[in-house]
């Protein structure tokens, strides 16, 4: 037997340390290789580390809540001999866990790149033993995968022991199509995470049967099923076996088994039950459970009167961005409120169609395609400052970030070409955007890349802000709560639903004038909400 270790490895692009928030595994543990091990939290999101190895789990070398700096040894795992001869003689054909003091690109045939490039390898069928790395020390940059992508197009299998958020036996990472709309991710990932590492649920085979039959598909007992951690986590809250989950999906020919499909297949077991025990299921009672246990356990353990609180992780990262926008942008905030009477009986003519297509639908999509179109118009308010070059640079993308609030703090998920986007898709995407980011399961990549942020005080009760640009944006735009003011209409007083808008920009791109012109413009929009739906 030999006893490997694993090191922190960069878990994301330029981060030197990380907080063990908590072990998903104990010592004496029998780990699998991908299984999870630790859940670290980085200056941006927290992620999983998946075992690059079978074996026993010898020793844990740092405590929770310990800041550890990238490379250092965190865990010690046994490993027969002919896996550890195996895993060096085949090391060029699977990711490493672990860098070289210098940053060079491979060490004895293993290649380095960060997990953000992993996974695009891993979208794009690219075997990363093959790639060229431009990056310093020969380091495979995103670039380099692309390009090594329009030369072999062909999906190639690659081996998944990557550091980065994965399912214990999965090799892909969540797309946009395995999140769902529910808040509470992060409770069912977060109470679920040490499980994910075994399935024990039991279920009425009465129930799997009916359950597969009613989607259309044979009941199979699949030896392997690859999903993500948010995934497993659903199936273990909802008391799901995913090997019985119907899929059509699968990645280098492993069944792959997304979120949507775990809730389809226990709401139809469920109802498949129904008949016979007359009562509410056990998988209903389940789902209902951490719903009620997350409301509780957020007071619980929120801060209370004479704690101190480390300044780390996450919330550290927000204050430095929030320093830096504040000290480097001088902000003016331009404030106005627009009659929105309109738009509320738009919403409500199509939410009954909304829902019959599956989307719930808000008003900030409404809001999103107005500024995208005012944008349009006004390119200075969708620009950024080089200040190296001296230029101002506008943007001809119009990707725009909504601030969401969550546990560990403010976090900007990005909707990216909202322009070419309908209503529904861009409600879609925006919910399922926001859930992953409040249960922390959210890309680095999908909070990058914006160009211009809406952040909704409106949802708290607040009417007037004067936000925070998110630099090097050059202007955010905060909304108020909707609802009923007194105006003047044809010289009567009369109730009509206003929406208050304040929209900060940074003074040295944006004149006062343009951030007038622009939200009257973007309020003209609201105010003939038909013109969002044919334009």
């Amino acid at each position: 037997m030999t006893v490997e270790t694993f090191k922190l490895p960069d878990v994301g692009e330029g981060v030197a340390e990380g907080e063990l928030v908590r072990w998903l595994v104990a010592v004496g543990d029998e780990v699998t290789e991908d299984q999870p091990l630790a859940a670290v939290e980085t200056d941006k999101a927290v992620v999983d580390l998946p075992s690059p190895y079978e074996g026993t789990v010898t020793d844990r070398h740092v405590e929770e809540g310990e800041m550890v700096p990238v490379g250092s040894v965190i865990v010690s795992i046994e490993v027969a001999d002919d896996e550890a001869a195996s895993d060096t003689g085949e090391a060029g054909d699977e990711p490493v866990d672990e860098e070289t003091a210098d940053g060079a690109a491979t060490t004895a045939g293993r290649v380095f790149a960060p997990p953000s490039t992993r996974r695009l390898a891993r979208e794009l069928g690219v075997d990363l033993g093959g790639v060229a790395g431009s990056g310093p020390g020969g380091r495979v940059t995103d670039a380099d995968v692309r390009a090594a992508a329009d030369e072999s197009p062909a999906p190639r299998s690659v081996a998944p022991s990557s550091t980065v958020v994965l399912e214990s036996t999965g090799a892909d990472e969540p797309t946009t199509g395995d999140a769902t709309t529910r808040g509470d991710g992060a409770s069912a990932t977060d109470a679920n995470g040490a499980s994910e590492r075994t399935e024990t649920h039991r279920e009425s085979s009465t129930a799997v049967d009916r359950a597969t039959e009613a989607v259309g598909q044979e009941h199979v007992d699949r030896a392997r099923t690859l999903a993500t951690p948010a995934t497993r986590g659903l199936a273990d809250e909802l008391g799901v076996d995913l090997g019985a989950v119907p899929t059509d999906r699968a990645r280098d020919g492993v069944p792959f088994v997304t979120r949507e499909q775990v809730r389809e297949y226990a709401e139809r077991r469920e109802a498949a039950a129904e008949p016979e025990s007359g009562s509410e299921s056990a998988a209903g009672a389940t789902a209902a459970e951490p719903a009620s246990t997350a409301g509780g356990s957020t007071a619980a353990e929120g801060p209370r009167p004479g704690d101190r609180i480390p300044y780390r992780g996450v919330r550290r990262s927000i204050g430095e961005q929030m320093e830096r926008s504040k000290y480097t942008a001088p902000h003016v905030t331009h404030t106005d409120e627009v009659d929105v009477t309109a738009l509320v009986e738009t919403k409500a003519d199509l939410e009954a169609y909304a829902a019959e297509e599956g989307v719930s639908l808000t008003y900030l999509p409404f809001v999103m395609r107005a500024v995208a179109r005012a944008l349009a118009e006004f390119p200075q308010v969708n620009a950024e400052l080089d200040e190296t070059a001296e230029e101002i640079v506008c943007h001809d993308a119009y990707n725009i970030g909504v601030a969401t609030a969550t546990d560990a703090g403010l976090m900007v998920p990005v909707v990216e070409d909202v322009d070419g986007k309908g209503l529904l898709e861009l409600a879609d995407e925006t919910a399922r955007k926001v859930a992953r980011a409040r249960d922390r399961s959210i890309e680095r990549e999908e909070m990058q890349g914006g160009t211009f942020t809406i952040t909704n005080v409106g949802v708290i009760g607040g009417e007037y802000a004067t936000p925070i640009v998110n630099y090097p944006e050059v202007a955010i735009l905060a909304l108020g709560r909707i609802g009923e003011r007194p105006r003047v209409v044809d010289g009567e007083v009369v109730p009509r639903h206003t929406l208050p808008l304040s929209l900060s920009v940074d003074h040295r791109v944006v004149d006062g004038a343009v951030a007038a012109r622009f939200t009257n413009r973007v309020m003209e929009l609201l105010a003939s909400p038909a013109r969002l739906l044919v334009e």
